[in-house]
């Protein structure tokens, strides 16, 4: 009796044993799906400054004037506001032509909203500023102030309107481990604002011009 009572806990015992599950490691296709997903949320393809996850318009041209959605700048509620962008030659100021004609887009607003003011934002990568004895800003400002001279220059803006300002490679938009990247990194960003309360307070601060058509004979 005694030996029966010992084999039946026995085999209790075991198959209790055979019950119990050993606990598993998170599987490794969750943590790299996991990694993947944000790295998609980083990516910025673009370059307008909105990551694709919230971009409305992923794939709009680099050097398009952009809306707080990402997309192309298509008008304007009360007031103003206006963004630009610019990108260079690595360890250059230069403002190629192509960037000189969005430019003059926003200068024709600045004429037009005459109380409207502009902040210029350069950036640099820091390949540019390891390769230079310079400040680290020293580039990022040049490319500000090539912009902001332009704007005087070309078109007559009063300067206290326009503000410059350098942040060398601190403000990253896009990884710095690929060329790609490193491109979209040397820029400049501006935004041109004019806020009014109400229509009437707009229209009084805004210069409206008309062609005048000459009588036909």
């Amino acid at each position: 009796m005694k030996n029966c009572s010992t084999l039946l806990l026995l085999v209790t015992s075991i198959a209790l044993a055979g019950c119990q599950t050993t606990p598993t490691a998170p599987s490794k296709d969750i943590s790299q799906h996991e990694n993947i997903k944000t790295m998609q949320s980083d990516i910025d393809s673009d370059g307008d400054g909105y990551s694709d996850d919230i971009d409305l318009c992923p794939g709009t041209p680099m050097n398009i004037v952009t809306d707080e959605r990402g997309c192309p700048f298509t008008g304007m509620g009360i007031g103003l506001k206006m963004e630009y962008r610019a990108f260079f030659a690595k360890g250059s100021s230069e403002l190629s032509p192509e960037y000189q004609l969005e430019l003059d887009k926003v200068a024709a607003k600045l004429q037009e909203y005459y109380t409207a003011t502009m902040r210029i934002e350069g950036h640099a990568t820091t390949d540019e500023i390891s390769a230079t004895d310079l400040r680290p800003d020293s580039l990022s400002m040049n490319r500000a102030l090539m912009v902001k001279n332009y704007l005087i220059m070309q078109h007559q803006i009063d300067p206290n309107r326009l503000s410059a300002f350098g942040f060398g490679a601190e403000q990253p938009i896009a990884s710095s481990d690929t060329e790609e990247g490193k491109s979209m990194n040397r820029r400049v960003y501006g935004v041109a604002t004019a806020d009014f309360d109400t229509e009437e307070e707009m229209s009084m601060h805004r210069r409206v011009t008309s062609i005048t058509m000459e009588p036909e004979d």
